[in-house]
This record gives structure tokens, C-alpha cells and sequence, in this order.
């Protein structure tokens, strides 16, 4: 990549400090733009800017948002007493594409990490303290993945509401084996997990 033209060298440089995005990936991604017509060109680098002038960070959830309240926080038929937790907004999205959950949610931020450096201040541990503090939730519910992270933050969250809030409920999405699946091609973890985590029938 050394014998790039400079500007194409930028451009590269950039796009590969993206997550999921090598410098092969980089490069094809901005010789496309390159290829591009002018002002097509120019019509995504405006949407880029943009990107970071029109959205904002709904006050109530910390959601991507145009405006705040966001669509959902500001949804009457949605139910007060009910706040998901989900440490990314593509997480959100999941949920949402369901259809299921007409509860409000919460977005972390992030997942607990003391090895890179995340403490629950760098989270929005405050905002939740807020959400809990109105006394219109009655249930926490943590969607935070299967990690060792998650399991950290899905820990701290736990033993702060019951510390603080101890009339607020904390609930998890339920682990384990998945649909189609045979117990004997199922991991540790997974068999662990789905063992502890057993429900009644």
C-alpha cells in the first residue's frame, strides 16, 4: 500500500481504522469512490457529515436518534415499567425487528472491560440511575450477549439495582441451545449455560 498516490493513501488509511474494514476491504471501497460519478461521490461524503450534524443521543434511552425524545421513549403506547438493556443501538435494532418488546430500552454504551480500560463511568450507568429513579420501572431487563464482558456488566447492573432499587425486578434473556440444535455438538459453555439457566416445563 506504500506506492499509493497520496490522496487514495488517506483515503485508505481512514476507511481501515473502521471496524471489520482491512486494508484490502479499504481499498476496494475507496476505489469505488473513486469510480463514482462526481456527484454521487459527493453525495456520500455529505450524508457522512451529516451523519454526525443530524443525529443526536435520545436524553431518556441514549438511543441514535434525530431528534430526543426518540420515536420509541416518545411512544405512549409503550410500556413504562419495562426497560431493556442492550449495550449497543444495533441491539436495539434487533430487538425491535422482532416486533415482541413494546417495553422502553436503555443503551449502555458499551460492555464493562477493565482490561481496555471501560469502567461503568464510561458507561451510561447515570442515565439508568435516572430511568430507576423515576419508580415507573418495575423490571430491568439485561439483553447484553454471552460474553465474559457481558457477564461483568450484566453482574454489576444486577447488584446495583438490587442495592439501590430493591422493589425493581432484573431479568435476562434467556441462554442456551439453540433451535435445531443436538445437545451432543453444543460446547461447554453453551451446555453450562443452558443447565443453569433451565426453566421449568
Amino acid at each position: 500500500m506504500s506506492n499509493l498516490p497520496g490522496p487514495l493513501k488517506e483515503v485508505v488509511e481512514q476507511l481501515s481504522g473502521l471496524p471489520g474494514i482491512g486494508p484490502k476491504s479499504a481499498l476496494r471501497i475507496a476505489l469505488t469512490l473513486l469510480k463514482m460519478p462526481r456527484e454521487k461521490a459527493g453525495c456520500v461524503g455529505r450524508c457522512i457529515i451529516e451523519l454526525r450534524e443530524k443525529l443526536c443521543l435520545c436524553d431518556d434511552c441514549a438511543c441514535l436518534a434525530e431528534s430526543s425524545p426518540c420515536a420509541i421513549c416518545g411512544d405512549p403506547s409503550r410500556d413504562d415499567s419495562q426497560v431493556c438493556v442492550v449495550p449497543e443501538w444495533d441491539a436495539l435494532l434487533a430487538l425491535e425487528d422482532m416486533g415482541v418488546y413494546r417495553g422502553k430500552y436503555l443503551v449502555l454504551g458499551g460492555l464493562l472491560s477493565p482490561l481496555d480500560g471501560v469502567d461503568p463511568a464510561c458507561l451510561e450507568v447515570d442515565r439508568l440511575r435516572a430511568k430507576l429513579g423515576t419508580g415507573e420501572v418495575a423490571e430491568v431487563i439485561l439483553a447484553l450477549g454471552a460474553t465474559l464482558d457481558a457477564e461483568a456488566t450484566a453482574s454489576y447492573i444486577k447488584n446495583l439495582v438490587e442495592t439501590e432499587f430493591p422493589g425493581v425486578s432484573v431479568s435476562r434473556l434467556a441462554q442456551g441451545i439453540p433451535m435445531g440444535a443436538e445437545v451432543k455438538f453444543m460446547d461447554r459453555e453453551t451446555l453450562k449455560q443452558s443447565l443453569v439457566h433451565r426453566q421449568k416445563i
